[in-house]
């Protein structure tokens, strides 16, 4: 058992200082205040629990940027996609591989110790398998494996083109799986090295019919994470409307015991009814701001969702940006800007919002990865981060103002110390792959852009 004298840490009670935490193999034995005892290793700096990144598409983090021109005036979410889809066809396992380990290394150095991976890039271009059917979803394993992130993989299942169940066009083949066959992948990744946790996902109920959400569902876990996206886009609900009969948040809680295992994805156009009842649902609204800033998405309902007990949690989904505390500005910034108010995501019993967002997001993170992580607390993973107190924009703060200031000045640039499961992944703002990896990543990328 090792145990670290803390300056300061953000505790289920709110930021307090002088903190011993025991750490017994990979999960946090005791947590209690006090002075150093001989034995502590002390830690200056303030002690976060480690955050989720719950919806990843990896292989977009090499892309990001390359969408930053208008076509014609008519530039909007599915434009985009159609340069996503373009980009995609160039993928193999071999780049996959580079540009997860690149990412999920970036990720690590930014506070991030576990990661959601949303999988649907299954096959060859054209849609013919691999020869071994999993060699895409194998490559992000191989690479959470090397960098030492806690990985949900998420096997997703894709069918059709749209919700009236028309056929994949010939770029989305790469996604197409049938149930038989992406439950036949799912089971091929169990155990496999870099997974800790094996979920489920579904696209959207544009892309899964609803009789084959519920075989999947039946098919998996109890306990499985299931998650999906929904209600990102607002021509996604005219289209649920017009062939489902109902809206998509509406559409799920009403036909599937959604709850606390479930993640819904963005969740961008919520009525008031929807609001309420997916934060009685206990499940997760996933929500990743800088990727639906930059798609321009629309701004989720926060204060209505916090005000009803709903739980949110963060992701990269696109890696348009890769620092938690990013996402959680982006967040609260857009609050500001549409309510013309500040702070709106602090509450009177946590005045602060860098530290209710941040306690939050990192405790539902897990939740939706299905992980014992997300707070400092004794039984949870050992999963912490350590922000730097003597960066230069955290100077004169104390705890709960340097939590404030690294959330919405410094970011990832104050991120000093990463553990996962307790072991020091990240010291001193250095990864031990991370030279290997950035040359494997600027080769890959230099590959797919020069076809």
């Amino acid at each position: 058992m090792k145990v670290y004298h803390v300056e300061h840490a953000l505790l289920p009670e709110g930021v307090r200082s002088s903190v011993r935490i025991a750490i017994d193999g990979g999960a946090i034995g005791s947590v209690a205040a006090g002075t150093a005892v001989a034995g502590d290793e002390k830690i200056t700096g303030l002690m976060l629990p480690g955050m989720a990144n719950v919806h990843s598409h990896a292989f977009q983090r090499a892309m990001a940027g390359l969408a930053e021109w208008d076509a014609g005036g008519r530039d909007n979410f599915w434009t985009w996609r159609e340069a996503m889809y373009r980009f995609a066809e160039r993928l193999d396992p071999e780049s996959q591989e580079a540009i997860a380990r690149f990412l999920y290394i970036e990720m690590l150095k930014a506070g991030y110790t576990a990661v959601g991976e949303f999988h649907y890039l299954h096959n060859q271009p054209g849609g013919a398998p691999y020869m071994r059917p999993a060699a895409m979803a194998e490559a992000v394993a191989a690479a959470a494996a090397t960098s030492g992130i806690a990985m949900t993989l998420l096997p997703t299942l894709y069918v059709s083109a749209a919700a009236d169940g028309r056929a994949l066009t010939a770029r989305q083949k790469r996604f197409g799986k049938t149930v038989d066959e992406l439950l036949r992948l799912r089971e091929s990744m169990r155990g496999k090295a870099g997974v800790t946790e094996l979920g489920l996902a579904l696209h959207s109920l544009r892309a899964v019919p609803t009789a084959l959400m519920s075989e999947a569902i039946g098919a998996v876990e109890a306990s499985s994470p299931i998650h999906i996206h929904a209600a990102e886009q607002t021509d996604e609900v005219e289209e649920c409307v017009r062939f489902l009969g109902t809206r998509p948040v509406e559409f799920l809680l009403s036909h599937f015991a959604v709850d606390r295992r479930w993640c819904l994805v963005h969740s961008t156009h919520l009525t008031a009814e929807e609001t309420r009842g997916l934060a009685q649902s206990g499940a997760i609204a996933g929500l990743c701001p800088t990727t639906e800033g930059n798609l321009g998405d629309g701004i989720f309902p926060l204060p209505d969702y916090l005000a009803a007990g709903g739980q949110l949690a963060i992701g990269g989904d696109s890696h348009i940006a890769v620092d938690p505390a990013e996402e959680l500005k982006m967040l609260e910034y857009s609050q500001r800007l549409l309510h013309r108010r500040r702070n709106v995501g602090a509450s009177a019993a946590v005045p602060h919002t860098a530290a209710r967002l941040w306690a939050d997001a990192a405790r539902s993170g897990a939740q939706a990865l299905g992980l014992n992580a997300g707070a400092i607390e004794a039984g949870r993973r050992a999963d912490l981060v350590v922000v730097d107190t003597d960066h230069v924009s955290l100077a004169g703060r104390d705890g709960a103002q340097a939590l404030d200031t690294y959330g919405f000045v410094a970011g990832k640039s104050a991120v000093r110390d990463v553990m996962v499961a307790g072991t020091w992944i990240v010291k001193e703002q250095r990864h031990g792959g991370e030279d290997r990896a950035i040359e494997a990543y600027r080769e890959s990328v230099q590959r797919l852009l020069s076809g």
